[in-house]
């Protein structure tokens, strides 16, 4: 016995003398051969031949879908010293190391791996990222006069916690996949049936043919392409999808606002004109008919689901009064003449035309109490498609030739029934230069684009404007409810009087000018109710000289 032990112990220690610290002979490591290496050439040759390429990327599926997790990006790299010492200490026992003697077979190690699982966690966001899925509810919209169903889709969100250990386990197993991902899913509310029965019931019919509906005999007909771009189904609070009608887009919608315009009518309203003096309705208003959002909305919504001719009916409409009727013309105030104002001028062919143009466009305004009168926004602006023509005008302190020359008068008229009248002048502006024609510190001239003459009205009752005008004169008169028993104007003497010059006019469209003075001059507005003064109000204007000017070749008009 003891002869026995004696030899076994001869081998063993014959059998370390041969193998030192060398790895065992044979050793592999997925493949690799470190056998009869020494520690650090095995961790070295590990590294150099394994690590680059162990542990191999996992496919993994995440629903339905497969992608790929790069396993050394996920944190699973090689540990070649633990590799080395698990196999050197697994060749290190007696009958290992006595059977390295006689033994030439291989013998085979798996790697040691180190794991970062915040890698590994990082990597799986990432991959969760690109492969998450949020559920999509059914859902149905119109386009183009189509209804087109959206499907609806399960939501799959993975479970980045229970997948780290399930990527952990397949990399230690050296499985590349595919490997199943643990995933929550998330079922829409709305599914596949719902949309399938609103289709069929609803958005089908609905965009079918256009709807007709019907006011007082006249037909007007609403498209399916106009319907549905103000229609939508929502789910209700038991996940149906109802339908949702726009009806205040609705009857916004240009195409639906024209064909209702073909069927109703606006109100008309009453004609004033004067009778000896007195502001009298020469003709009665009409009334209209008004279809309202609500009531479009209410008709239109049920006839979607019909067919043929039950895709019609009626709508219900308002009626709007007109703003002047025999009802209301007792209201509007028009009881007397508020004021009235004549200016003469030379009588001159383009007078002629541009101020009887501007009278018949200002005669006949009606300015409602509280509201502002625009000469520019009444006359409009002042050119030959507006039946203006050529005529004088001041430009730069210097007489010149263009288009509606002549309808300062009006405007000078049209200030001074304001005046009188005792309304709020908003905007106005005199002339460069004095004209003799105009009282003094009481006119006004407009240019379009940058002057113009407004008042408010601020009497309490309606204004009626008339005017009038002759080759010579025009005439502005206010009709409504005086605020004052009588209006006064009082001059002051003119002030900071400054003499003209002398000066050659323009090669071209060159007008003559007579000299006049420069000057500064006051009006007041004197307010009277009975024989008590309760307001007055100060008017300032500066007028600059006028240079007499002289023309080699002066035009004429």
């Amino acid at each position: 016995m003891g002869a026995v032990c004696l030899g076994f112990g001869g081998l063993y220690v014959t059998g370390l003398l041969v193998s030192g610290d060398e790895v065992p002979s044979g050793t592999r490591v997925r493949g690799v051969d470190i056998g009869g290496l020494s520690p650090a050439r095995a961790e070295a040759k590990l590294e150099r031949e394994l690590a680059r390429e162990w542990p191999a990327p996992v496919e993994v599926r995440i629903g339905d879908r497969t992608g790929t997790v790069d396993s050394r990006a996920a944190g699973f790299t090689l540990d070649s010293e633990e590799t080395v010492a698990r196999a050197a200490r697994t060749g290190s026992g007696p009958f290992t190391v006595i059977g390295r003697l006689f033994a030439s077979d291989g013998r085979a190690v798996e790697p040691v791996h180190r794991v970062d699982e915040a890698k590994t966690r990082t990597a799986l966001a990432e991959l969760a990222g690109k492969y998450d899925r949020t559920a999509r509810e059914g859902a149905i919209s119109f386009r183009e006069g189509r209804a087109v169903p959206v499907r609806a889709r399960v939501g799959e969100t993975l479970d980045v916690g229970r997948a780290t250990g399930v990527v952990r386990e397949a990399v230690l197993d050296g499985r590349t996949g595919p490997v199943s991902l643990p995933v929550e899913r998330s079922e829409p509310r709305v599914g596949a049936a719902e949309v399938d029965r609103a289709m069929a019931e609803f958005a089908g019919p609905a965009m079918s043919a256009p709807v007709t509906v019907t006011v007082g005999g006249r037909a007007g007909t609403i498209s399916p392409a106009t319907i549905g771009e103000h229609l939508a189904m929502k789910p209700d609070k038991t996940d149906r999808l109802t339908p949702r009608l726009d009806a205040k887009a609705l009857r916004a919608d240009p195409a639906v606002t024209r064909s209702l315009a073909a069927i109703t009518d606006e109100p008309k309203d009453g004609t004033l004109s004067l009778d000896g003096g007195t502001v009298v309705l020469a003709e009665d208003g009409r009334p209209g008919q008004k279809v309202t959002a609500d009531a479009l909305g209410r008709t239109v919504l049920p006839l979607l689901t019909r067919g043929g001719d039950a895709r019609t009916a009626a709508l219900p409409t308002r009626a709007v009064q007109p703003e002047i009727s025999r009802e209301n013309f007792d209201s509007l105030g028009l009881k007397e003449r508020m004021s009235t104002f004549t200016v003469d001028f030379d009588p001159a062919p383009y007078r002629t035309t541009n101020i009887g143009r501007a009278v018949e466009l200002i005669n006949g305004s009606l300015v409602k109490p509280g509201e502002n009168w625009s000469f520019n926004e009444t006359v409009g602006e002042r050119t030959k498609a507006n039946g203006f023509v050529d005529g004088i005008i001041i430009q730069d302190d210097q007489y010149t030739k263009a288009a509606g020359g002549g309808v300062s008068a009006v405007a000078t008229t049209v200030f001074n029934a304001i005046f009188f009248a005792g309304v709020k002048p908003l905007e106005y502006g005199a002339h460069s230069f004095y004209i003799e024609r105009y009282p003094e510190g009481r006119e006004a001239t407009v240019a379009w684009g940058s002057l113009d003459l407004r008042f408010a009205n601020d009497s309490g009752n309606a204004i009626y404007i008339a005017a009038s005008s002759t080759d010579s004169s025009v005439t502005i008169s206010f009709y409504g409810t005086k605020k004052y028993d009588s209006v006064e104007a009082v001059k002051g003497p003119r002030t900071e009087v400054k003499k003209p010059e002398k000066r050659e006019g323009p090669k071209k469209n060159c007008l003559p000018q007579t000299p006049l003075d420069g000057f500064n001059v006051t009006v007041d507005r004197v307010l009277r109710s009975g024989d008590k003064e309760v307001g007055r109000e100060t008017f300032r204007t500066r007028y600059d000289p006028r240079d007499e000017v002289t023309c080699e070749k002066p035009i004429t008009l």
